[in-house]
């Protein structure tokens, strides 16, 4: 059998991540807690959308990780929406894709 990363889900929330074969014969998780294979399952997480200049949730394969919650289908970060650093006047008068 393959070891893979599992994400161990108690009550809906990502409580652990296991190297495990899936061999319940040779470890078994807790009671109760649903089993997801980490890099096959979807998350939604915060990502900055350039031509936005803003932050949106994005769902992308394998990123979920302890602290996410699980809804049945997909996981999902309980982070806050990131703010965006402010503005300098430097970089608002500086050509496109220059920075300070």
């Amino acid at each position: 059998m393959t070891i893979k990363d599992y994400l161990v889900v108690e009550n809906n929330v990502v409580t652990n991540v296991v190297a495990w074969d899936g061999d319940t014969n040779t470890w078994q998780p807790p009671e109760g807690a649903t089993m997801l294979v980490q890099d096959t399952t979807p998350a939604r997480l915060w990502v900055l959308n350039e031509p936005q200049n803003d932050y949106v949730l994005a769902e992308i394969v394998g990123a979920g990780t302890i602290g996410f919650v699980w809804d049945g289908q997909i996981l999902a970060t309980t982070e806050s929406k990131p703010e965006l650093p402010p503005l300098t006047a430097l970089d608002s008068i500086l050509p496109e894709g220059e920075t300070s």
